[in-house]
């Protein structure tokens, strides 16, 4: 079953994705040097670093110096994993094509170019998200490193897989960057403060231009939704102050991202008939 193939993939990919999330606002290299505890800088071996395994076999400790690790390592794995599947399922329609065009015999498979193409793209984009999404809500931050490349690929990727949308996806991402800047403008003259970092106002270009229209409407609705709400209720319980109050806007730009990614068209639809239009 493919799925679970892309799941397990999917996994090890996450893997990969702990580290960089890690390494990159630290500024360590991604290439070279071992995996090792963070406590006790014991070099892991092999058998450490299977994905949710390892973790789930020591009951969440290193198993050299028995601190408890944290769980953002399996979370990223696992959430990594199930983005895979549905990257790879909502993919084939999103841009119709498959991704076996037939099987004219039980030894003989036909693969469409596009379709690899257009998966690797999904998975790209998915992994680069993932990292934004871990590094912003730990650091504070939405790494270049990974935000501008993603923009490239998109960009390039649209133009083999899908050239007649492009420029539609384009002014998208360019309307999300300007709607931010304004946002942003507006709140530092009103408040005399920043509104929001510009990797946010960068990481909404991306969106636009992966996301195109109508998704970008959806993803941005949902992301100002939740991330109100998530401030009310810290405001509340009194975990932050009004004035004070600050949050990493960049998670819940990508979680209603991936939302709209695999059901914007459905929402805009079932609203559009909820206004009677």
């Amino acid at each position: 079953m493919i799925e679970l193939l892309i799941f397990i993939i999917g996994l090890f990919i996450g893997s990969f994705l702990g580290v960089l999330t890690d390494r990159i606002p630290r500024n360590e290299t991604v290439v070279k040097g071992h995996s090792h505890c963070e406590f006790c800088k014991k070099e892991l071996k092999w058998f450490d670093l299977i994905p949710v395994f390892s973790f789930l076999s020591t009951r969440g400790k290193c198993r050299y110096c028995k601190r408890s690790l944290p769980y953002f390592y399996p979370v990223i794995e696992i959430s990594t994993g199930i983005l895979f599947v549905l990257a790879y399922i909502f993919s084939i329609p999103n841009f119709k094509f498959l991704i076996f065009n037939q099987i004219l015999n039980p030894n003989s498979l036909i693969i469409n170019p596009l379709s690899l193409i257009t998966i690797a793209y999904y998975l790209f984009i998915v992994s680069s998200l993932i990292v934004i999404f871990f590094t912003d809500l730990k650091y504070g931050i939405i790494p270049d490193k990974i935000l501008l490349p993603a923009i490239v690929v998109s960009l390039l990727c649209q133009l083999i897989i899908n050239p007649s949308s492009l420029i539609v996806n384009l002014f998208c991402g360019v309307g999300a960057f300007l709607f931010f800047v304004l946002i942003s403008v507006i709140f530092s003259a009103l408040t005399k403060k920043d509104a929001m970092g510009g990797g946010d106002i960068k990481l909404a270009f991306l969106l636009g231009l992966f996301l195109g229209f109508p998704n970008i409407i959806v993803s941005l609705y949902l992301a100002f939704l939740t991330g109100g709400l998530v401030g009310i209720i810290l405001i509340i319980w009194r975990k932050k102050s009004f004035r004070k109050a600050t949050l990493p806007f960049g998670p819940f730009l990508i979680s209603g991202a991936v939302i709209s990614l695999f059901w914007g068209n459905l929402i805009f639809q079932k609203v559009i008939v909820l206004l009677g239009f």
